[in-house]
């Protein structure tokens, strides 16, 4: 395998993997709340002009590349919609409920007397 050829495999490889925490956290807590439905969108308008011109080079890695960010803007998109339109908030999720150091914040009432 010639050096070119390595470091496609190789960077490759790392671009994949470093897209996997957000994938599972995405699919884990049901939480994208902080993607935007534009971004999300563009992403995949740009991987679909994009593969145009990927696939029409020798296969190789970044086929391989090409094919990880489709698949990974596709997924973002589909549970951004589906996730959205389920109203689901996250495992665990309350209507009353606070998370995080914000449960230890008192809620301050307008108007309310002390």
């Amino acid at each position: 395998m010639n050096l070119p050829v390595l470091a496609g495999t190789l960077s490759t490889v790392l671009f994949a993997l470093g897209m996997l925490p957000m994938l599972v956290k995405a699919a884990r807590t049901r939480d994208l709340a902080s993607y935007s439905l534009g971004n999300l969108v563009l992403s995949n308008v740009a991987n679909a002009v994009h593969s145009i011109y990927v696939f029409n080079l020798p296969a190789g890695p970044i086929w391989v590349l090409h094919l990880a960010y489709i698949v990974a803007s596709a997924l973002m998109l589909a549970w951004w919609l589906r996730y959205r339109e389920a109203g689901h908030e996250g495992p665990g999720a309350d209507a009353g409920q606070l998370d995080g150091s914000a449960a230890d914040i008192p809620a301050i009432h307008e108007g309310a007397q002390s």
